[in-house]
Parts: structure tokens; sequence; C-alpha cells
């Protein structure tokens, strides 16, 4: 009786699951489906979720109307700069606050954390009158400054760097290494599971960041994909089977980083949630 009572648990925790999966994907599965329609077929009712007639046009057109291309190349440029700038500065920092004894750590890092709590908006106009002065403003390399450090990323590094022993870092330090190669010898090596995670988190947050490339981009050739999807909004009708398609299309990178550092992902949330 207590294995067919754990059987039907189980079963009811999986079809639990299942369903509350499926209504996570389902507006993945219509933007897919609006993506092979005509405009005037998207919201028709009911749903037809697989098109009769596929209007794999979509897909040519995204690329004809506007400047997609550029505006991927931008996507993939802002994305992968800033990824790898966040990920090295976070796991630096990490490293002082977790591994090396200063005076002031703990309260300096308490501060630290506690700007994730203040929103953007509060900063936003403040970012931008400094780029203004310092005559960054609508220009790739003021918004890679502007998102050169997370609080977010030093903490999930740091409570993955608890983790690792101190005798291993004592012994480095006995034969003569120095900080510095510690970090980048011993550390970093280790830190695969919590950089693989860090990485998925930055590069999907900054390639799905609107308002960001809104404020700061005047220029059409410096703009985003997000900024790209917009412009299918006209003023009199709206291009909804182009916004589906370019959507698919801005999907896939995301898809493929996550597909390609997952395995490390709750390996690190694991450990990371180890220790404080």
């Amino acid at each position: 009786m207590v294995k067919q009572g754990n059987i039907h648990k189980q079963f009811a925790v999986y079809t639990g699951l299942a369903v509350i999966t499926f209504i996570t994907l389902l507006p993945l599965i219509w933007m897919l489906s609006s993506s092979l329609k005509h405009d005037a077929d998207v919201f028709s009712l009911p749903i037809q979720w697989i098109p009769l007639n596929p209007v794999w046009s979509n897909f040519i057109q995204i690329w004809q109307k506007i400047n997609f291309a550029l505006f991927t190349f931008n996507s993939f440029k802002l994305s992968i700069v800033i990824t790898f700038i966040q990920v090295f500065t976070s796991s630096f920092a990490a490293y002082g606050f977790a591994k090396c004894n200063f005076k002031g750590r703990n309260a300096l890092f308490f501060i630290y954390i506690v700007s994730i709590a203040i929103p953007w908006q509060v900063y936003m106009l403040p970012q931008y009158i400094i780029m203004g002065k310092l005559g960054l403003t609508n220009t790739h390399t003021g918004y890679i400054l502007m998102q050169s450090f997370i609080a977010f990323g030093v903490f999930l590094i740091r409570q993955f760097y608890k983790s690792i022993p101190d005798e291993l870092l004592d012994a480095a330090r006995i034969d003569g290494l120095s900080e510095y190669g510690i970090y980048f010898r011993i550390v970093m090596p280790l830190s695969k599971p919590v950089i693989a995670t860090l990485t998925i988190f930055c590069f999907i947050t900054i390639w799905n960041d609107f308002m960001g490339p809104m404020i700061y981009f005047d220029s059409v050739r410096l703009r985003t994909i997000p900024l790209g999807i917009r412009m299918f909004l006209g003023q009199y009708s709206t291009e909804y089977g182009l916004i589906m398609a370019s959507s698919v299309v801005s999907l896939i990178p995301v898809f493929i980083v996550f597909l390609f550092f997952q395995r490390f992902f709750v390996q690190s949330a694991a450990v990371s949630g180890l220790k404080g």
C-alpha cells in the first residue's frame, strides 16, 4: 500500500508539473504558430495552432523590410562584450569578498549587495546625465560601461567561492603562488558551473533589454533586435506576423546559449546555496 501510495503521489506531482510546463510554453507555441500566418489570421478564433498554409515568407520579409541583420549584429556585439565584462568583474570582486581578508570587507559587501534592491528607474536619469557629460550618449561604448558591473553576479559567485576550501588556497600561498595566480590557476578552473550560470543570466538580460537601448540609442545604426521588432509597429497598422517571426528568430541565440550551458546550471544553483 505504501508503494502504491507513493506511485499515486508521484503521478500527481508529475501531472501537475506537466500541466504547468504546458501552460508556460503555450504563449511560445502561439508565437511560433502566429509567425507563419498573415496578419489577419493571427487573432482569428478559434485559434489555428497549425496553419494550413504556412506563410514562410514572413521569415524572409523581416530581413528585407528593416535592417534586421544590423540589429542582430548589434545585439550579438553588446551581449557578448557585456557578458564577458560582467562575468570577469563579478568573479574578480567575488574572490576578494570571499577569500581575501581586509578591513571593512563585510560592511562593503553588504552595501554593494543592497544596491540590488534599488530599481534601475531610480538611477537611469543620473546615468544618462553622466554619460552625456562624458560625451558617451548614443554610443555602444557608453552602454557597455554602464553595464560593466552587476551586484547580483558578485553575490552569486561569492556564494560559490565560499564552498572552495580555504586549505587549498593556503597550500597554494605556501608554494609561493600570488593571489592573482590563485585566482587564475585554481579558483577560475573550479568555477565553471557558476560562471556558466552567470553567463546565461547576463547574456539573456542584455539580449532582451529594451528600455536601455531605447533611452540611450538615437541612431538607427545602433539599435538592437528588441528595438528592431518595435519598428514593425506602425501608426495605422501593425504587422503581427512579422513581429512574431522576428521574435522567433531572436529566441534562437538565447535557446542555443542555454542549451550549451544548461548542464552547469543545476550544479551551480545547488552548490551556491549550500553556504552563506
